[in-house]
């Protein structure tokens, strides 16, 4: 396995939220390590071997079904921490994570992660508001994949994805996004097609460019501005 650098970057807004001393004490236990497209951080009820706080890039998690379908119901960029499981005490989880878009991230094996949690108690509180952001973020999913129109949920997934990468661009297949909804590609397919068509975005080539951020967010469902607050809220 190749050796990564130690970490110094505080891209990653639970880190940079720390203070100082307690940053200091976890400091040589992170490394950075890059996200790469698609590259699994830890499998349906595999052990839960480190935990990732995202600089850039995004990690989505999804639920698997008996065929193979994936279902996305939350994801983690430089807001949060992917592996809340060893957080709460647990070892694995009944689904997946890998890299959606790819970046970078601080990595910290569990266990490091696990006996630092007693000496770094602000940081600890503040995981645990985080986890309770991620639960919220995953009961609006679910209502918004229930009663919203595409086109308002496919507003609100890229806008959640351009807040996280730091850039216009980003690469996204039209299948992948439709897993991420939850439906068919045809549907994405005119969902996107609307969207480009009023001059918000430009998908070409398996690249999502972001044009017209504010219309982007007057077409997005109320769900986006909902989970945006409250994660502001409990990040404090």
């Amino acid at each position: 396995m190749p050796q990564h650098e130690r970490t110094t970057d505080m891209g990653n807004r639970l880190l940079a939220a720390m203070p100082q001393a307690e940053r200091d004490r976890i400091e040589p236990d992170l490394e950075t390590v890059p996200l790469e497209l698609r590259a699994e951080l830890y499998g349906v009820n595999a052990p839960v071997d480190h935990v990732y706080f995202p600089h850039e890039g995004v990690v989505s998690l999804l639920n698997v079904l008996e065929d193979g379908t994936a279902v996305e119901f939350a994801t983690v960029g430089n807001e949060g921490m992917a592996g809340v499981a060893v957080l709460l005490g647990a070892s694995s989880m009944p689904s997946k994570a890998f890299a959606q878009i790819p970046g970078t991230a601080s990595r910290m094996a569990a266990k490091a992660f696990r006996d630092a949690l007693p000496k770094t108690p602000a940081f600890h509180a503040l995981l645990l508001r985080y986890t309770q952001a991620l639960l919220n973020q995953i009961a609006q999913s679910a209502t918004c994949n229930r009663i919203h129109p595409i086109e308002e949920r496919c507003a609100r997934w890229l806008l959640m994805t351009h807040d996280r990468v730091k850039a216009k661009h980003f690469p996204l297949t039209q299948e992948f996004l439709a897993q991420m909804l939850g439906v068919r590609r045809p549907s994405v397919s005119v969902a996107a097609g609307m969207l480009q068509k009023a001059g918000m975005i430009r998908y070409t080539r398996g690249t999502m460019t972001i044009l017209d951020r504010e219309a982007l967010e007057a077409v997005s469902c109320p769900c986006y501005g909902i989970v945006r607050t409250d994660f502001e809220r409990l990040l404090r």
